[in-house]
């Protein structure tokens, strides 16, 4: 289904009870407004009748698990700002639940949109409750992370009907998105072995579902019995992401046969969640030369419908470990130009550890930077006008008003004043010859003295 094929009747819109609907968009395609979608309308700036057409079509999607009753909705997609996603959660080389709480409470201040927990070890539902009851942001998980450490099993000794448990339990407990990597299914797993790359399969929850499948000599469950998991987030209101199991791991496989393979695939299974009124994501590269992204973009956009993009990146090189916050955030901002909707942060401890507090900081204000930009070029509503005002208080030489509309004014105060000039009302790096000050007292006919 795309959007010439859906319409909404506004002349029978009225506001829903909460049983008259399975998710926002069967709610969306029955012409019933619910809270999220009004909410995201005004945080938009949208007409609501044309973000429920969006919705009704598949080009937004709303994240919103019905058990999650914290959450304050968002919408992902065509004419949306661009969101971010933050990635935490324990593992068995680093469990420090307490930090990784510090960390949800740092990235639910800093205005992330998405939270994943990607723990996968330990009381993973004690967390992932606690996470979900006190998250205002929309989580997202990767059951299959989880799947091993909750069933106690070694992975080849996973059965099916186990891993729709997993599946079923986290829906259960409030996830509003989903990664599974529906797409690669055995023919897909075929490319991999007959176009060798050079880091192969890089996503954790893709390796291990190729393991299973090689070991067991099965199809992947999540493809074979996809009506099943279909069932399981109609139910809830689970927002499915279909996962890029073959997303680039370097700038040298990027777009490859394995990876458009799978997005053809990705793309036939989003039309099938559409029939079951679910809410679909697709997630996309990886590591990825500048000049093969805006050709990714539109690939997406139309091999699956112009549903909603979800980039893990993309990195523009491989050589900065340390700084692959920086290497993300300029395809991150060249992706979200060309059309991607929903950014996944990348932090300087990327390819080398269990990111820190301060990484974790580091990694959503350089992704924060690459979605604003994106969203100036593509003119979303309020972007500009954010730039504006901290352009006016530059011209004012007001201080004050540029720290307060940084995007991180702790960091920008802390910079001001750790360098105090000897004029008031100018910075260290120019002084009395500051530009902006000359400007304002000549422009006001007054004399300027730089001495």
């Amino acid at each position: 289904m795309n959007s010439s094929e859906t319409t909404v009747n506004m002349q029978d819109v009225r506001l829903a009870n909460i049983d008259e609907y399975t998710t926002q968009m069967d709610a969306a395609r029955r012409g019933l407004v619910t809270p999220q979608l009004k909410t995201v309308a005004e945080k938009e700036q949208l007409r609501l009748e044309d973000l429920m057409e969006l919705v009704a079509s598949g080009q937004v999607a709303i994240p919103a698990n019905k058990m999650h009753t914290s959450l304050s909705p968002e919408g992902v997609g065509k004419r949306c700002r661009t969101k971010i996603n933050v990635n935490l959660g324990v593992s068995p080389e680093h469990n420090n639940l307490d930090e990784e709480l510090e960390k949800v409470r740092n990235a639910i201040a800093m205005k992330a949109e998405a939270i994943m927990d990607l723990s996968n070890f330990g009381k993973t539902r004690d967390f992932r409750c606690k996470l979900i009851d006190m998250s205002t942001a929309m989580i997202g998980t990767v059951p299959m992370y989880d799947a091993v450490g909750m069933l106690d099993k070694d992975l080849k000794d996973i059965t099916v009907d186990e891993f729709f448990e997993v599946v079923e339990q986290h829906a259960k407990d409030g996830v509003d998105f989903m990664t599974i990597h529906c797409g690669m299914n055995q023919k897909t797993a075929q490319r991999i072995k007959d176009n060798p790359r050079l880091t192969n399969i890089v996503s954790r929850g893709g390796s291990l579902l190729f393991a299973w499948m090689e070991m067991n000599n099965q199809e992947n469950p999540f493809y074979e019995y996809y009506d099943r998991l279909l069932d399981i987030c109609e139910t809830y209101d689970v927002t499915l992401s279909l996962g890029d199991a073959c997303r680039p791991g370097c700038t040298h496989d990027a777009t490859d046969a394995a990876q458009i393979e799978e997005l053809i695939t990705l793309g036939e299974l989003t039309k099938r969640a559409w029939e079951h009124n679910v809410q679909v994501m697709i997630e996309g590269p990886g590591h990825m030369v500048l000049n093969e992204i805006a050709a990714n973009m539109t690939l997406e956009k139309r091999l699956c419908h112009g549903a909603p993009f979800y980039v893990l990146g993309p990195l523009v090189t491989d050589i900065a470990p340390g700084y692959d916050h920086i290497t993300s955030a300029i395809g991150g901002a060249i992706a979200g130009s060309c059309g991607a909707d929903f950014l996944c942060y990348v932090t300087p401890a990327e390819h080398l550890r269990l990111p820190t507090v301060e990484d974790v900081k580091e990694g959503i204000i350089a992704t924060r930077i690459a979605a604003h930009a994106a969203d100036l070029a593509k003119g979303t509503p309020g972007a500009q006008a954010w730039d504006d005002a901290m352009s006016k208080a530059r011209a004012e030489v007001d201080f004050d008003t540029m720290i307060s509309l940084a995007i991180d004014p702790e960091k920008a105060r802390r910079y001001y004043e750790s360098s105090k000039p000897e004029c008031e009302g100018t910075c260290t790096m120019c002084g009395k010859m500051c530009p902006a000050r000359t400007m304002k007292h000549i422009l006001a006919g007054e004399d300027v003295s730089i001495r």
